[in-house]
């Protein structure tokens, strides 16, 4: 894709032909270190939106707070479109995508769709890889770490105003998340995790959750009690956003089973954890100028209860 192609925020971006695509990928299935997975071919020569230009992102599972910076200017997030995991043993971690933009090109009216040629997608297919070995999987987040690099400290400030100046959000929307985040910092200082409790050990609980359930999240009084002191319930962070639905209600999207970890590829089990509808991962409040990886937020069910739980407690 020329310069003068770039995208943008808002802009339609149409899907590059799997014979297009081959011929931009290394051995490996990878474009300066980012792959193209198996589960983005069914988007090829479909038209998309552009949801925002991808200059920082997150590496979950490291610290709550770990910010790295896009190697090149030219990694979009076309909306809605998250990886279903089918090529990678079911992986439920649904991750947005990233596309570089050789990838993409912006539809003229003159343009013609082009057919799906299954011959050159499955040839593409054959090229792309899915494991890094016999327990380890090989994916856009699990390459995290070659097609990104750690941040200087300045570097922060500067992605934030070159997330305005992309069109990523305005001035007055990255003030509000460095607000955020400043807030946090000193309460975090001041008085440590919000939400830490004294469990050496942490309980589970379990609920079997099922999508479309109603539950209604616990008291932050009830949710410490099952916490450590560093907000974490078996591994699990409960961050300062997730407060916000205390006392409320929402409903199951999805159960957990297991998601591939952030730059390593390994596939975790997990038990008694759930997805939330419209329950994102408030990034905001722990890094500097939040992502625009957006992220599910994930619920240990002992943090949830039914609604049929509720009204027993209350007639009793």
């Amino acid at each position: 894709m020329t310069t003068h192609e770039r995208l943008h925020p808002g802009d339609l971006a149409e899907v590059r032909t799997p014979g297009e695509i081959l011929s931009t990928l290394d051995p490996n299935g990878t474009l300066d270190g980012l792959p193209f997975m198996p589960e983005m071919i069914e988007f090829c020569g479909k038209q998309f939106s552009v949801s925002r230009r991808v200059l920082k992102t997150c590496m979950s599972g490291s610290a709550p707070s770990t910010m790295r910076g896009i190697n090149g200017n030219d990694v979009v997030i076309l909306d809605g479109l998250r990886c279903s995991g089918v090529s990678h043993d079911g992986c439920q971690k649904e991750c947005m995508i990233f596309w570089r933009e050789a990838w993409l090109r912006k539809p003229t009216r003159s343009h013609h769709r082009p057919q799906f040629d299954l011959e050159s997608s499955e040839k593409l297919r054959a090229r792309l890889k899915t494991v890094n070995g016999p327990q380890t999987y090989f994916c856009q987040a699990s390459e995290i770490p070659k097609f990104t690099k750690p941040f200087a400290r300045s570097e922060r400030f500067t992605a934030c105003i070159s997330d305005v100046r992309s069109g990523n959000c305005t001035a007055a929307q990255m003030m509000r998340r460095i607000g955020i985040w400043l807030f946090w910092k000193i309460r975090r200082l001041a008085a440590g995790e919000y939400a830490r409790g004294s469990s050496k050990k942490t309980p589970t609980g379990t609920l079997n959750l099922s999508q479309g359930e109603t539950i209604e999240v616990k008291s932050i009084q009830e949710i410490v009690l099952t916490t450590n002191g560093r907000a974490h319930n078996r591994g699990l962070y409960f961050s300062p956003d997730m407060g916000l639905l205390c006392g409320r209600e929402a409903r199951v999207r999805t159960h957990l089973d297991k998601i591939i970890v952030d730059g390593t590829g390994e596939m975790r089990q997990l038990k008694d954890t759930v997805y939330l509808e419209e329950s994102m991962c408030g990034c905001a409040h722990v890094a500097f100028g939040g992502c625009p990886r957006g992220e599910f937020a994930y619920w240990r069910e002992i943090w949830l209860r039914r609604r049929a739980e509720r009204l027993d407690s209350k007639r009793a």
